[in-house]
């Protein structure tokens, strides 16, 4: 029994070295293996811009962190559901326009009184001595912190809220799409274009210098949109060369600025811009009126448009969000690739 015995350990003892043998390779095999699939996920975790993995956030969190905006990517215009949540809202809170009185707390002021003050004392509280021009990183014309230049146009400054959403949704813009405005003025439409592309998306051709100062020294510094970089350039007579000659547009847009110029300068324009646009996808869009082509008469605009490569899209209506108002739009095409 006691051989017996000692055999069946020297086997089993036997049997287990052997068992070691055999799994330390493995074992050393499997750690390497595991150190370097650690290394490689940790490297592409490292690179990867993927949003990290976060529990699931009740909507008012998510609304937080959007920005109180869960629907920015899905939709420009405002919703018919965003409207009577506003509407409640005045209604909940007991709101009625009132006349602009003298109240606790406001101390109304008309612009020209704004202005007045700007220049007797230097605004509210200043600074005062030889240290007073050395605070303020971009001084602005009381003029311009006034908002005189809202009232430039023939319409509210709201509307370019309206220009915008209308524009956008007909031309399917999404954030990287390139946009040029033909006269964007003081930025009454453009602010909201430059808010949604991109940096440096957005292009401009402006002739009026009192507008290119109000837009570059007032709009864009105080709606914090500098760092969007928009391109905006001084000119006239449709020069676009400055905008780079491999340039492609999702849309270019002329407000209310046709109506002002010579039917020929228009057309010339349109020849320039043409392999600018972008083929079948892109738009351009002339509101209130195209004279310039319908005084042709006949058949003869459609053929100067198809000699440019230009299709109509037919007119179009975008009614105003907060004034009793619609603008008119054309829209075109390029047809050729």
């Amino acid at each position: 029994m006691a051989i017996l015995s000692s055999s069946s350990s020297s086997s089993s003892a036997s049997a287990m070295q052997k068992g070691i043998v055999v799994t330390i390779p493995v074992l050393v095999l499997t750690a390497s293996f595991s150190a370097v699939l650690f290394f490689i996920i940790s490297s592409f975790l490292s690179s990867c811009s993927c949003p990290p993995s976060i529990p699931l956030l009740n909507d008012a969190v998510v609304a937080a962190v959007d920005g109180g905006d869960k629907r920015s990517e899905e939709r420009i215009s405002t919703s018919q559901e965003d409207i009577d949540w506003v509407k409640d809202l005045i209604r909940s809170n007991g709101l009625h326009m009132q006349e602009n009185v003298l109240r606790k707390g406001i101390n109304p002021r008309t612009r020209e009184q704004q202005l007045q003050d700007l220049i007797q004392y230097k605004g509210i509280s200043h600074y005062e001595g030889d240290e007073a021009t050395n605070h303020t990183a971009l001084p602005c014309p009381g003029e311009l912190l006034v908002e005189e230049h809202h009232s430039n146009y023939g319409e509210p400054w709201a509307g370019g809220r309206d220009v915008f959403e209308f524009l956008a949704e007909a031309a399917q813009l999404k954030r990287d799409a390139r946009v040029l405005e033909i006269g964007c003025g003081t930025l009454r439409v453009g602010l909201h274009f430059i808010r949604y592309l991109n940096p440096g998306n957005f292009h401009c051709l402006e002739k009026d210098e009192l507008s290119l100062m109000a837009a570059l020294r007032y709009e864009l510094p105080s709606q914090g949109l500098l760092h969007k970089r928009p391109l905006i350039i001084r000119g006239e007579d449709m020069e676009f060369n400055k905008f780079g000659s491999g340039v492609a547009y999702d849309l270019i847009y002329a407000s209310a600025v046709f109506l002002h110029m010579r039917d020929e300068l228009v057309w010339t324009g349109l020849e320039r811009l043409v392999d600018k646009l972008k083929p079948h996808k892109g738009r351009i869009f002339v509101s209130h009126n195209i004279k310039f082509c319908t005084r042709l008469g006949g058949d003869k605009c459609t053929e100067r448009l198809a000699s440019l490569g230009l299709e109509s899209l037919g007119r179009q209506t975008h009614d105003s969000l907060l004034f009793n108002h619609y603008e008119i739009w054309f829209g075109f095409r390029r047809n050729k690739g």
